[in-house]
């Protein structure tokens, strides 16, 4: 995928990821490409997939039961829920999502050690910096 062909990413999506990243997300093309490829390239395990879903019941009550007020972990009968088979191809592209972010701040904290800040232009979050807990 080409830089120019990732457009934008989600602000909600942006918002999750911190200020350095949404800075970095928001001006440039090739860290927007990098993060699609690396959500993109995750495999995650039929297991991992169906364990989401067994243990999240709460995430895929239907309509009808969110409107009962069904507890998914007590009362919810079979038909309360959806079915695995319709909501399996979202959760798998949601934790590829999350496997990617992963691996996105991997490669980011790597890159990160080698970067020398100069004298007075430290991030203000950053612990190295004398002054790191000063707020504005």
């Amino acid at each position: 995928m080409s830089p120019a062909s990732v457009l934008a990413v989600a602000e909600t999506d942006v918002a999750d990821l911190g200020s350095i990243v949404a800075a970095a997300l928001a001006h440039s093309p090739a860290v927007r490409t990098l993060l699609a490829a690396l959500e993109a390239g995750q495999t995650v395990p039929e297991t991992a997939v169906r364990d989401y879903y067994d243990r999240n019941r709460d995430r895929f009550l239907t309509p009808d039961a969110l409107r009962r007020g069904v507890d998914p972990f007590d009362t919810a009968a079979p038909g309360d829920t959806l079915p695995y088979e319709e909501v399996r191809d979202g959760i798998a592209r949601e934790l590829r999502k999350a496997a990617g972010r992963q691996a996105f701040f991997g490669w980011l904290d790597q890159a990160r050690g080698s970067v020398t800040y100069s004298h007075g232009h430290e991030h203000p979050g950053d612990p190295s910096h004398p002054d790191h807990e000063h707020r504005h």
